[in-house]
Protein backbone atom coordinates (compact mmCIF):
# COMPACT_ATOMS: atom_id res chain seq x y z
CA UNK A 1 0.00 0.00 0.00
CA UNK A 2 1.42 3.41 -0.43
CA UNK A 3 3.25 5.32 2.44
CA UNK A 4 0.20 7.74 2.78
CA UNK A 5 -1.17 4.82 5.26
CA UNK A 6 1.68 4.63 7.00
CA UNK A 7 1.92 5.11 10.77
CA UNK A 8 3.62 7.99 12.45
CA UNK A 9 6.57 6.80 14.79
CA UNK A 10 6.80 8.58 18.02
CA UNK A 11 10.31 9.15 19.56
CA UNK A 12 11.08 8.22 23.46
CA UNK A 13 13.35 11.75 23.36
CA UNK A 14 13.49 15.08 22.52
CA UNK A 15 10.82 15.95 19.56
CA UNK A 16 8.18 12.80 19.69
CA UNK A 17 8.06 13.48 16.02
CA UNK A 18 10.93 14.36 13.87
CA UNK A 19 11.27 18.12 12.77
CA UNK A 20 7.84 18.80 15.14
CA UNK A 21 9.45 21.88 16.17
CA UNK A 22 10.06 24.82 13.23
CA UNK A 23 13.93 26.08 12.87
CA UNK A 24 14.56 29.17 14.54
CA UNK A 25 13.26 32.21 12.03
CA UNK A 26 10.41 29.99 10.59
CA UNK A 27 6.97 30.94 12.30
CA UNK A 28 3.29 28.98 12.03
CA UNK A 29 2.65 31.82 8.89
CA UNK A 30 5.56 31.60 6.69
CA UNK A 31 5.72 27.88 7.46
CA UNK A 32 1.84 27.63 6.07
CA UNK A 33 2.68 29.68 2.85
CA UNK A 34 5.55 27.16 1.94
CA UNK A 35 3.47 24.34 2.64
CA UNK A 36 0.87 25.87 0.32
CA UNK A 37 3.40 26.30 -2.47
CA UNK A 38 4.56 22.68 -2.33
CA UNK A 39 1.09 21.52 -2.34
CA UNK A 40 0.14 23.34 -5.50
CA UNK A 41 3.57 21.99 -7.14
CA UNK A 42 3.06 18.23 -6.11
CA UNK A 43 -0.38 18.68 -7.38
CA UNK A 44 0.32 19.62 -10.73
CA UNK A 45 3.21 17.10 -10.94
CA UNK A 46 0.63 14.37 -9.51
CA UNK A 47 -1.83 15.38 -12.48
CA UNK A 48 1.09 14.65 -14.81
CA UNK A 49 2.58 11.34 -14.13
CA UNK A 50 -0.32 10.06 -11.75
CA UNK A 51 2.21 8.31 -9.09
CA UNK A 52 0.76 7.83 -6.11
CA UNK A 53 3.84 8.53 -3.58
CA UNK A 54 3.31 12.21 -4.29
CA UNK A 55 -0.29 12.10 -3.30
CA UNK A 56 1.46 10.60 -0.33
CA UNK A 57 3.99 13.04 -0.03
CA UNK A 58 1.33 15.91 0.09
CA UNK A 59 -0.67 13.86 2.61
CA UNK A 60 2.24 13.90 5.20
CA UNK A 61 3.49 16.99 4.67
CA UNK A 62 -0.33 18.38 6.27
CA UNK A 63 -0.31 15.62 9.05
CA UNK A 64 3.20 16.77 9.92
CA UNK A 65 1.66 20.73 10.02
CA UNK A 66 -1.41 19.19 12.50
CA UNK A 67 0.86 17.64 14.82
CA UNK A 68 2.86 20.46 15.41
CA UNK A 69 -0.61 21.58 17.09
CA UNK A 70 -1.80 18.90 18.99
CA UNK A 71 1.67 16.35 19.57
CA UNK A 72 3.38 18.25 22.12
CA UNK A 73 0.33 18.87 24.81
CA UNK A 74 -0.83 15.42 23.81
CA UNK A 75 2.64 14.18 24.84
CA UNK A 76 2.88 15.45 28.16
CA UNK A 77 1.90 12.72 30.12
CA UNK A 78 2.79 14.70 33.39
CA UNK A 79 -0.52 16.61 33.12
CA UNK A 80 -2.61 13.38 34.14
CA UNK A 81 -3.57 12.52 37.87
CA UNK A 82 -1.39 10.73 40.47
CA UNK A 83 -3.40 8.28 40.74
CA UNK A 84 -3.64 7.57 36.55
CA UNK A 85 -0.07 7.59 36.83
CA UNK A 86 0.21 5.07 39.63
CA UNK A 87 -2.05 3.27 37.82
CA UNK A 88 -0.28 2.15 34.87
CA UNK A 89 3.45 2.62 36.48
CA UNK A 90 4.19 5.36 34.69
CA UNK A 91 6.65 7.78 35.22
CA UNK A 92 6.50 11.22 32.72
CA UNK A 93 10.01 11.82 31.05
CA UNK A 94 11.11 8.19 31.69
CA UNK A 95 10.28 5.92 28.25
CA UNK A 96 9.26 2.97 29.52
CA UNK A 97 5.92 0.34 28.44
CA UNK A 98 3.78 1.75 30.48
CA UNK A 99 4.31 5.63 29.77
CA UNK A 100 3.25 4.27 26.14
CA UNK A 101 0.21 2.08 27.28
CA UNK A 102 -0.62 5.73 28.58
CA UNK A 103 -0.23 7.59 25.60
CA UNK A 104 -2.23 4.84 23.88
CA UNK A 105 -5.32 6.02 26.00
CA UNK A 106 -4.71 9.54 24.76
CA UNK A 107 -4.23 8.92 21.48
CA UNK A 108 -7.84 6.67 21.78
CA UNK A 109 -9.16 9.81 23.16
CA UNK A 110 -8.18 12.05 20.46
CA UNK A 111 -9.71 10.19 18.00
CA UNK A 112 -6.16 8.08 16.83
CA UNK A 113 -8.20 5.28 14.77
CA UNK A 114 -5.14 3.15 15.07
CA UNK A 115 -2.43 2.40 17.94
CA UNK A 116 0.43 0.24 18.07
CA UNK A 117 2.71 0.06 20.77
CA UNK A 118 5.76 -2.55 21.27
CA UNK A 119 8.09 -4.20 23.88
CA UNK A 120 10.47 -6.54 22.57
CA UNK A 121 13.43 -8.66 23.86
CA UNK A 122 11.07 -11.50 24.05
CA UNK A 123 13.37 -13.83 22.50
CA UNK A 124 14.89 -15.76 25.35
CA UNK A 125 16.79 -18.75 24.28
CA UNK A 126 18.47 -18.58 27.32
CA UNK A 127 17.93 -16.68 30.65
CA UNK A 128 14.21 -17.56 30.79
CA UNK A 129 13.31 -16.99 34.06
CA UNK A 130 15.18 -14.21 34.74
CA UNK A 131 14.04 -12.16 31.49
CA UNK A 132 10.37 -13.30 31.13
CA UNK A 133 10.21 -12.02 35.09
CA UNK A 134 11.21 -8.80 33.97
CA UNK A 135 9.03 -8.52 31.09
CA UNK A 136 6.09 -9.82 32.52
CA UNK A 137 6.65 -6.96 35.24
CA UNK A 138 7.08 -4.46 32.49
CA UNK A 139 3.81 -5.39 30.59
CA UNK A 140 1.73 -6.96 32.85
CA UNK A 141 0.29 -4.01 34.76
CA UNK A 142 0.28 -1.16 32.27
CA UNK A 143 -1.77 -3.57 29.77
CA UNK A 144 -4.33 -4.54 32.55
CA UNK A 145 -4.56 -0.30 33.39
CA UNK A 146 -5.40 0.31 29.70
CA UNK A 147 -8.37 -1.58 29.29
CA UNK A 148 -9.82 -0.96 33.34
CA UNK A 149 -8.92 3.40 32.15
CA UNK A 150 -10.42 2.65 28.73
CA UNK A 151 -13.47 0.66 30.31
CA UNK A 152 -13.80 3.54 32.72
CA UNK A 153 -13.75 6.25 30.55
CA UNK A 154 -16.59 4.45 28.27
CA UNK A 155 -14.18 4.18 25.50
CA UNK A 156 -13.95 0.05 25.95
CA UNK A 157 -16.54 -0.95 24.05
CA UNK A 158 -15.22 0.84 20.68
CA UNK A 159 -11.88 0.16 20.88
CA UNK A 160 -10.47 -3.34 19.98
CA UNK A 161 -7.19 -3.94 22.57
CA UNK A 162 -5.39 -6.79 20.91
CA UNK A 163 -2.03 -7.87 22.59
CA UNK A 164 0.35 -10.43 21.23
CA UNK A 165 3.41 -11.49 19.10
CA UNK A 166 4.55 -13.02 16.03
CA UNK A 167 4.55 -16.52 17.93
CA UNK A 168 5.39 -18.56 21.28
CA UNK A 169 8.08 -20.61 22.73
CA UNK A 170 8.70 -23.77 22.38
CA UNK A 171 7.60 -26.37 25.52
CA UNK A 172 11.06 -28.23 25.55
CA UNK A 173 14.57 -26.65 26.39
CA UNK A 174 16.70 -24.70 24.66
CA UNK A 175 19.72 -23.26 25.21
CA UNK A 176 21.11 -25.51 28.62
CA UNK A 177 18.43 -25.13 31.07
CA UNK A 178 17.10 -22.27 30.78
CA UNK A 179 15.84 -21.23 27.47
CA UNK A 180 13.05 -21.72 24.41
CA UNK A 181 13.17 -21.66 21.07
CA UNK A 182 10.97 -20.27 18.26
CA UNK A 183 7.21 -21.97 18.29
CA UNK A 184 4.30 -21.27 15.72
CA UNK A 185 2.50 -24.08 16.38
CA UNK A 186 0.49 -23.53 19.90
CA UNK A 187 0.80 -19.82 21.73
CA UNK A 188 -1.93 -17.29 23.17
CA UNK A 189 -3.49 -13.77 22.22
CA UNK A 190 -5.81 -12.25 23.98
CA UNK A 191 -8.19 -9.16 22.88
CA UNK A 192 -10.65 -7.10 24.90
CA UNK A 193 -13.52 -4.57 23.83
CA UNK A 194 -14.77 -3.72 20.22
CA UNK A 195 -16.78 -6.82 20.24
CA UNK A 196 -15.20 -9.19 22.20
CA UNK A 197 -16.46 -11.89 24.27
CA UNK A 198 -15.38 -11.09 27.76
CA UNK A 199 -14.61 -13.37 30.09
CA UNK A 200 -13.90 -15.99 27.59
CA UNK A 201 -10.55 -18.84 27.06
CA UNK A 202 -10.74 -20.27 23.75
CA UNK A 203 -9.16 -23.26 22.83
CA UNK A 204 -6.89 -26.01 24.30
CA UNK A 205 -3.48 -27.83 23.69
CA UNK A 206 -2.23 -31.02 23.94
CA UNK A 207 -0.42 -32.25 27.64
CA UNK A 208 2.61 -30.58 26.56
CA UNK A 209 1.49 -27.37 25.16
CA UNK A 210 3.15 -28.40 21.72
CA UNK A 211 0.07 -28.13 19.32
CA UNK A 212 -3.28 -26.59 19.47
CA UNK A 213 -6.03 -29.34 20.06
CA UNK A 214 -8.96 -27.99 20.22
CA UNK A 215 -10.82 -24.55 18.72
CA UNK A 216 -7.48 -23.64 17.06
CA UNK A 217 -7.65 -20.27 15.85
CA UNK A 218 -5.37 -19.44 12.37
CA UNK A 219 -3.33 -16.45 11.91
CA UNK A 220 -5.72 -15.89 8.78
CA UNK A 221 -9.01 -16.76 11.40
CA UNK A 222 -7.71 -13.89 13.60
CA UNK A 223 -7.29 -11.13 10.77
CA UNK A 224 -10.79 -12.33 9.45
CA UNK A 225 -12.30 -11.93 13.38
CA UNK A 226 -10.13 -8.52 13.69
CA UNK A 227 -11.90 -7.70 10.32
CA UNK A 228 -14.54 -8.34 11.38
CA UNK A 229 -14.95 -6.63 14.89
CA UNK A 230 -14.24 -3.42 12.70
CA UNK A 231 -16.83 -3.59 10.51
CA UNK A 232 -15.20 -4.91 7.19
CA UNK A 233 -16.11 -8.79 5.42
CA UNK A 234 -12.26 -10.14 4.59
CA UNK A 235 -13.59 -11.39 1.88
CA UNK A 236 -14.44 -8.58 0.30
CA UNK A 237 -11.82 -6.13 1.72
CA UNK A 238 -9.17 -6.11 -1.10
CA UNK A 239 -6.31 -3.88 -2.27
CA UNK A 240 -5.36 -3.38 -5.74
CA UNK A 241 -1.12 -3.98 -5.96
CA UNK A 242 0.56 -5.26 -9.17
CA UNK A 243 -2.45 -5.91 -11.31
CA UNK A 244 -3.89 -8.29 -8.39
CA UNK A 245 -6.88 -7.51 -5.53
CA UNK A 246 -5.01 -8.37 -2.93
CA UNK A 247 -7.02 -9.38 0.91
CA UNK A 248 -5.54 -9.29 4.40
CA UNK A 249 -6.61 -13.11 4.19
CA UNK A 250 -5.46 -14.07 1.11
CA UNK A 251 -7.97 -16.90 0.14
CA UNK A 252 -7.99 -18.35 3.99
CA UNK A 253 -9.76 -17.29 6.87
CA UNK A 254 -12.86 -18.17 8.98
CA UNK A 255 -14.31 -15.49 11.49
CA UNK A 256 -14.50 -17.52 14.67
CA UNK A 257 -18.28 -16.81 16.17
CA UNK A 258 -17.53 -17.64 19.75
CA UNK A 259 -15.16 -14.95 20.57
CA UNK A 260 -17.72 -12.70 19.09
CA UNK A 261 -19.80 -10.94 21.87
Amino acid sequence: MPTAYNGVLFRSGGDPVLYLSNPPGIDRQTQRDSLDALRDLNTRRLGVVGDPEIAARVSSFEMAYRMQASAPELMDLASEPRHVLEMYGAEPGRPSFANNCLLARRLVEKGVRFVQLFHESWDQHGGLVRDLTKNCEDTDRPSAALVRDLKQRGLLDDTLVIWGGEFGRTPMVQGGNDGRDHHANCFSMWLAGGGVKPGLTLGRSDDFGFNATTDRVHVHDLHATILHLLGFDHTRLTYRFQGRDFRLTDVHGQVVDKLLA
